[in-house]
């Protein structure tokens, strides 16, 4: 198991959940962050350990794969962690628009 994945999906994860909580986000070396950016590349990183959990599932399922069943559901779980913390990020952004738009002028 690569234990440098788990641990920069884990500092990932707490980046995420800081800039949805109101947090700073990190800078680039302009002095801003590029928010577009950032969120097509967790969207992008959702969608690949989405697609690699699933493939490994489905190799595990066949029997093409020395994978263990422990390594596939830890990575299914990986992938479904990710994908909520998306939908949980998602959520913030939808609420923080609600707000700005009813906010009188």
């Amino acid at each position: 198991m690569n234990m440098q994945g788990i641990d920069q999906l884990l500092s990932q994860m707490q980046a995420t959940a800081a800039l949805a909580a109101g947090g700073s986000a990190p800078q680039t070396p302009q002095g801003g962050a590029d928010f577009a950016a950032m969120l097509k590349t967790s969207i992008d990183q959702v969608n690949s350990a989405q697609q690699e959990s699933s493939e490994m599932a489905k190799n595990f399922e066949l029997g093409t794969t020395d994978a263990s069943l422990q390594e596939v559901m830890i990575s299914l779980q990986k992938a479904n962690v990710s994908f909520q913390t998306m939908v949980q990020v998602r959520n913030k952004l939808v609420s923080a628009y609600q707000d700005i738009m009813n906010m009188q002028v």
